[in-house]
């Protein structure tokens, strides 16, 4: 899968993936994990995510991650915000208030970048990439991330020859097989979703969501 891929669907609005509102995964299961106030939490793949206001609004500073501009540009657009732009190796970085997203790749943010992400949280991320990125990004940006980096991983389940992704199934098996070397890792949900999302064509579909804590 090719970043044009990611281009082409924000370039037609074909954005299915973005929610209205805050996932209620995340405000029923973030408190869990105390994370204090002034942490800087990642949002790999963010696109303009609502989920990154509800966690500024819990007093976190964003570090966002978005191959497309234009759903960097659409977020802070949505705010009212104008942000302050520049660009580093990483990529373009749009500043403003507590939120800072890269335009860039993800799988190629250094760990210098991340070092001061306290948290994580992933959504959309792993589960809009096929199994040989899925291996690639656990190698790259999660690995990259801090001892002591905490979070939430969100994905879905579901009978992955009925469908094309993305998004994509990913399993428990290959959640620990991608996570296990380098985060501790509980399953704290795991909710038959199939008759809220009649539309998305498949005999079955559950969410499950993981606390994910990285080992030191």
């Amino acid at each position: 899968m090719q970043p044009e891929f990611w281009h082409e669907r924000w370039r037609t609005q074909r954005i299915g993936f973005h929610r209205d509102a805050p996932l209620p995964l995340l405000v029923a299961h973030w408190p869990t994990l105390r994370v204090p106030a002034d942490a800087r939490v990642f949002v790999p793949l963010c696109g303009k995510s609502l989920d990154m206001v509800w966690l500024a609004e819990q007093g976190h500073r964003v570090l966002g991650v978005e191959l497309s501009e234009l759903a960097v540009r659409a977020f802070f657009d949505g705010l009212g915000l104008t942000p302050q732009i520049h660009d580093t190796a990483a990529g373009r970085h749009y500043t403003a208030g507590p939120f800072e997203l890269i335009v860039g790749d993800a799988f190629a943010l250094d760990a210098a970048v991340l070092a001061d992400c306290t948290a994580v949280y992933d959504r959309a991320a792993l589960i809009a990439l096929p199994p040989d990125l899925r291996a690639t990004y656990a190698a790259t940006a999660w690995r990259r991330l801090p001892a002591g980096c905490r979070g939430l991983l969100v994905t879905l389940v579901y009978p992955q020859h009925e469908k094309a992704g993305p998004p994509f199934s990913v399993d428990a098996d290959e959640v620990h097989a991608l996570l296990d070397a380098d985060w501790h890792m509980d399953l704290v949900e795991h909710r038959d979703i199939l008759a809220s999302e009649p539309g998305f064509g498949t005999t079955a579909l559950s969410t499950a969501v993981w606390q994910v804590a990285r080992r030191d």
